[in-house]
């Protein structure tokens, strides 16, 4: 059985059609992943989700800010942004089928040795810690009350970890290193504003994943969500947010034994090239 890794989607669905077939991907014996942001800004956020529905439990998609995003204008706790591509899966007959299948998805996953997340790992976080604290999240977005959890989830602050945080609080900053994490300090302190690349960060700050001592260095990390960042590829890390939306890639990374594929299917150009 092979497992593919797949970087932000972000509503391509023909371009994630045509990855999965040039890659020959067999539900029946392989295991997709999706590294977060399945939807927003694309043109069928729609028929991305009903690809990875149909897909059963051979497909898994994590959680990433646009998601979170999408589960928060639904419930009239965010209003849509002007670049928003949502309203075909917003006004869908199925969307309560469709709503409730997203916010059961994952913030964190392990696979074949492989710690994945859409954005970052906060360098404080061993891997099972970070399993530990996506459960948090999990919990209360799979509950009768996640709705109510969305008014709380969004903010800058607490900017860092401690363990003896508490309620929202503690929940809002698991939720910002998994989506949202690009820069932090040497102490943990996460930076939001910047969305340039890792050569550029701003000062007192340097990318999560080269925070000396962090807790996960030699436990190899696949993420997606920084598109400046581009494709990175060492045994440890992967970085597959090729910037399929803004006219670049979207990326495919079997891993089947050893053996490491990578593949690319370039994407058309749906939104003017800007952040995430």
């Amino acid at each position: 059985m092979a497992l593919y890794l797949i970087g932000d989607v972000q509503g391509c669905d023909g371009a994630l059609g045509r990855l999965l077939d040039t890659v020959g991907f067999s539900p029946s014996r392989d295991r997709l992943v999706v590294l977060g942001d399945l939807v927003n800004r694309g043109p069928d956020s729609l028929a991305a989700v009903r690809r990875l529905m149909a897909l059963g439990g051979s497909a898994q998609t994590l959680l990433g800010n646009h998601d979170l995003h999408l589960l928060a204008v639904s419930q009239g706790v965010r209003p849509p942004h002007r670049s928003d591509t949502l309203d075909d899966l917003l006004n869908a007959p199925d969307r309560t089928a469709l709503l409730d299948w997203l916010r059961q998805r994952p913030l964190a996953l392990m696979e074949r040795g492989w710690l994945l997340v859409h954005a970052g790992v906060l360098p404080q976080w061993s891997a099972a810690d970070a399993l530990e604290l996506a459960h948090e999240v999990e919990t209360v977005l799979q509950s009768a009350d996640w709705s109510a959890f969305l008014h709380a989830m969004y903010g800058n602050t607490p900017a860092r970890w401690t363990p003896t945080l508490e309620g929202d609080d503690r929940l809002r900053v698991i939720v910002n290193a998994f989506t949202r994490l690009r820069f932090c300090s040497a102490e943990g302190e996460m930076e939001f504003k910047t969305k340039s690349a890792a050569s550029t960060p701003p000062e007192g700050f340097m990318p999560w994943y080269a925070v000396p001592g962090r807790r996960t260095a030699e436990v190899p990390v696949a993420f997606g969500h920084w598109s400046t960042l581009g494709r990175l590829m060492t045994p440890t890390l992967m970085a597959l947010d090729t910037g399929c939306v803004w006219g670049g890639c979207l990326t495919a990374v079997r891993l089947h034994g050893d053996a490491v594929e990578l593949f690319e299917q370039r994407c058309p150009q749906a939104q003017a090239p800007g952040g995430d």
